[in-house]
């Protein structure tokens, strides 16, 4: 699963109004997402505008693309744009992705030896006397 973190610049003006349209987006919009790969997918706004986004998806080109192939997301994009600092794209393409630089439980799986079943105890027959 591919781990994707972004970030844009919300216009502090319009930043109570990019929460409020955030707090009931579009059920089509929500089902639209959903099928076309986007998992795990939250947005967090600082109060400067800064919003970094993250989501999990097999593959973030794809995912991409299966939304630009929808009305409902063409109809999102335009309606959000305005909300944005600085950007000649749709937000869904001009957004900045992040490197991904740690991932704890990636590191942890590469440190943890798996269990087999000759690493489990072996019970002892008790001494009777």
């Amino acid at each position: 699963m591919h781990r994707a973190c972004f970030t844009l610049q919300v216009r502090t003006d319009r930043m109570d109004e990019y929460v409020e349209r955030h707090a009931a987006v579009w059920p089509e919009m929500l089902r639209a997402l959903h099928d076309t790969g986007w998992t795990n997918y939250s947005l967090f706004l600082r109060e400067d505008g800064l919003l970094v986004g993250y989501l999990e998806t097999p593959d973030l080109a794809a995912a991409q693309e299966g939304m630009a192939r929808t009305d409902v997301n063409a109809r999102w994009q335009a309606e959000m744009a305005e909300f944005f600092v600085d950007l000649d794209l749709p937000p869904d393409q001009g957004f900045w992705q992040l490197a991904e630089v740690f991932h704890l439980e990636d590191q942890l799986a590469a440190h943890t030896p798996t269990s087999t079943a000759t690493d489990s105890p072996t019970p002892t027959a008790q001494d009777p006397s």
